[in-house]
């Protein structure tokens, strides 16, 4: 009973995805396991967490700074050794195939781009609607967003095993990239010029969805094409990320004459 109870927590972080201690890193890192972020504690400057954050960074990994206190509130095993890797439940797509594949079945393009969405909670739900709604492919940033963690794919209801998802540098360049490629840019703001009910979102898209506590960013802002409003009747002046991607995504599958499964 002893020995299970001391593997319990360990079986706990490897169900979300947590891989502990600078041996289990360095073995991931050596087996090529798809790894979505790795947190080094602050201030440690030994050769072994030097050597994993170079080789990390290496292989485009996000490597984060991070204090004792935020690791060890992390830790199931409680013996994280100064670094903790968030490994991701499946590799990241590229923009580019989702472009290709939109259009290998011939339909318009229409992708959710997600600006900075912090909570796993809120990205797990806006895959779920998006692979639901029939968009093509789901895009973040790869700093200051949730990736593709065990949490966004239980939120997903398992969305992430259909639904592509790319993880880009630099958001501004990814929009300009995309209108390039014929797409406008709708993005999601209160105080937007344009009713949702009257943009355009029969053509090829992109969606931008801003972060949860302070919308879309400036540069991500100033590339989009509209500015799209979501009414507002009651008393409070903005929805939840999650639940505005919902709204808009559906206003995009009824403007596109998609009709139910028979």
């Amino acid at each position: 009973m002893r020995d299970e109870k001391n593997r319990r927590p360990i079986q706990e972080a490897e169900a979300d995805g947590l891989i502990e201690g600078r041996n289990a890193v360095i073995e991931a890192l050596r087996s090529g396991t798809v790894i979505d972020k790795i947190y080094i504690a602050r201030g440690e400057t030994d050769a072994t967490l030097g050597h994993i954050a170079s080789t990390a960074r290496g292989k485009g990994i996000v490597v984060a700074e991070a204090d004792r206190r935020k690791l060890d509130a992390m830790s199931r095993t409680k013996s994280h050794q100064g670094v903790i890797a968030v490994a991701a439940v499946r590799e990241y797509a590229d923009v580019d195939d989702i472009l290709r594949a939109a259009r290998e079945k011939g339909e318009a393009p229409l992708i959710v781009v997600c600006d900075e969405l912090s909570d796993p909670h809120n990205l797990g739900a806006v895959i779920r609607t998006a692979e639901c709604a029939g968009a093509h492919g789901v895009v973040i940033p790869k700093r200051r967003s949730a990736g593709l963690t065990a949490i966004v794919a239980k939120t997903s209801a398992g969305a992430v095993s259909y639904l592509p998802v790319a993880r880009v540098a630099n958001l501004t360049a990814l929009l300009k990239q995309l209108k390039e490629e014929g797409l406008w840019v709708f993005g999601t703001a209160a105080d937007g010029g344009t009713s949702l009910y009257e943009a355009d979102l029969k053509g090829p898209a992109a969606i931008v969805i801003g972060s949860e506590g302070d919308g879309m960013g400036r540069l991500v802002r100033e590339q989009c094409d509209f500015l799209v409003s979501i009414p507002m009747r009651g008393q409070l002046n903005s929805l939840n990320a999650s639940a505005a991607a919902a709204v808009v995504l559906y206003e995009a599958v009824r403007q596109r004459g998609s009709a139910e499964p028979s």
